[in-house]
């Protein structure tokens, strides 16, 4: 209760009314179904009341009818009322029996009908009796009896039963007509209180719904609006670190140029000074031992491997062709260099004009096609590489693709894909969209479009041919 209450608010309990009220609604179902069936049996007896009033009249009327065509016959003893007659006392007996299989035995009315039985068969006696004992052609009595006192007493107690039993069934008719009605209000009323409850649980229900309908509207807003403002916390707090990611990766570039710098700068004089003091010493400490003249050659091949190393680490922090020769230049020394030191078979499609493009734009289009070239020496296992620049209108498209094994399915996914989110982010902090796909062919197709806006200083005069 109190879980619904939380959840559901003050109409949590009614969900609790509405199983106690299905139990009252059943239990009036069947108080009705044994109404109806209570009502059903008062009208079978007063059915049966009635065919049985029927059926003592029917015999009332046999009887006296059996009597007058009787006398009839011995009154005029004509052949068509002795065939009446016969015909009459044909049907007492199955009237008989009709009557006694309408009631049930081992009641007072069964008792009386066998006495009525009873006395209708001796009245049938006493007719056949009379009947025997008449002469019709001296129209007088055999034996001084006369036909119309004949078996009077029978008569009189069989209508005596008739009157008994037909007071009975008009009592049982009455008892059982009370009882139909009585059980006709009760089922009016049961069908009245089912009405009325089925009404409350159609109220109920649909007020419940209503109320349901409005809670979850209001849990749907109110997701909504979290969903909203987590969006928008999400849009932050996405803006705040890819401002971050964008202000470190330059600090790292502003590193790595100053470091590269410093390299060029010190190192390289510190190595240069070393190499002219050694070419002095020797010259003024000319030997002929061929162990001193080893060491000498030796110091020489370390200072120009250390000068060749300090080369190549201020070109991998920041490339000096980027910086006077420009990007497109950069980019070829790049592509050649890595393939040349990889033995892979390489071709560019670098236009020969080149736009004055923004130091930060080149610098960022540079590593996107270094950390590509890096990946295709690691991991794509190719024999052959190719780099495309192109200017198409308004956008510099950039595409550098390889015959390797592809992309593993799921390797965006995984964690430490850091080099392909690097590529992705540089290339969306400049404006740009960016692309890798496996083509029909096989290998790895990478493919950066960045708004040439984005890149420049200012507009250019007129653009560049596309390659």
């Amino acid at each position: 209760m109190k879980i619904l209450g939380e959840e559901l608010g003050s109409r949590g309990r009614w969900y609790f009314a509405l199983p106690a009220l299905m139990l009252v609604l059943i239990g009036l179902y069947l108080l009705a179904v044994t109404g109806q069936s209570r009502l059903e049996r008062a009208d079978e007896r007063v059915h049966a009341s009635e065919i049985r009033g029927q059926e003592l009249d029917d015999l009332r009327a046999l009887i006296t009818g059996t009597e007058s065509e009787q006398r009839a016959y011995l009154l005029t003893g004509q052949g068509a009322d002795l065939q009446a007659y016969t015909a009459s006392v044909a049907r007492i007996d199955p009237a008989l029996q009709a009557l006694g299989a309408s009631y049930p035995g081992g009641t007072a009315s069964a008792t009386e009908l066998a006495r009525l039985q009873s006395l209708s068969r001796r009245k049938r006696s006493e007719l056949d009796e009379a009947l025997q004992r008449w002469d019709p052609g001296s129209r007088s009595a055999a034996g001084g009896i006369q036909p119309p006192d004949l078996g009077r007493g029978t008569t009189a107690m069989i209508q005596e039963s008739l009157s008994i039993l037909r007071r009975e069934e008009r009592a049982e008719s009455r008892a059982a007509t009370a009882r139909s009605s009585a059980g006709l209000t009760l089922s009016r009323w049961i069908t009245t209180c089912g009405a009325l409850l089925n009404i409350g649980l159609v109220l109920l229900a649909t007020g419940l719904a209503y109320g349901d309908m409005r809670r979850r509207a209001r849990q749907a807003a109110e997701l909504r609006d979290q969903k909203q403002a987590l969006s928008r916390q999400v849009r932050e707090r996405t803006r705040e670190l890819t401002a971050l990611s964008t202000h470190l990766q330059g600090v790292a570039e502003q590193e790595k140029s100053a470091l590269s710098r410093e390299l060029h700068d010190e190192l390289g004089g510190l190595l240069v000074a070393a190499r002219m003091d050694l070419s002095w010493l020797q010259q003024r400490l000319p030997t002929t031992d061929p162990a001193i003249e080893q060491r000498f050659k030796r110091i020489h091949e370390s200072l120009s491997a250390g000068v060749d190393l300090k080369r190549r680490v201020v070109e991998e922090l920041r490339p000096t062709l980027l910086d006077n020769m420009g990007l497109f230049a950069a980019l070829r020394w790049q592509f050649k260099e890595s393939c040349r030191r990889a033995g892979l078979k390489c071709s560019e499609t670098i236009p020969e004009l080149e736009l004055k493009f923004n130091p930060d734009a080149a610098i960022g289009v540079f590593r996107v096609a270094q950390e590509a070239l890096t990946n295709i020496l690691k991991h794509a296992g190719a024999r052959s590489a190719d780099l495309s620049v192109r200017l198409v209108g308004d956008e510099f498209v950039l595409r550098i693709s390889d015959d390797g094994k592809g992309i593993v399915p799921g390797r965006f996914a995984t964690s430490d894909s850091h080099g392909i989110a690097s590529m992705r982010h540089r290339i969306s902090a400049l404006g740009g969209t960016w692309e890798v796909r496996t083509p029909a062919t096989g290998g790895t197709e990478v493919t950066a479009t960045i708004p040439l806006s984005s890149m420049l200083d200012a507009p250019p005069a007129q653009a560049a041919p596309a390659a």
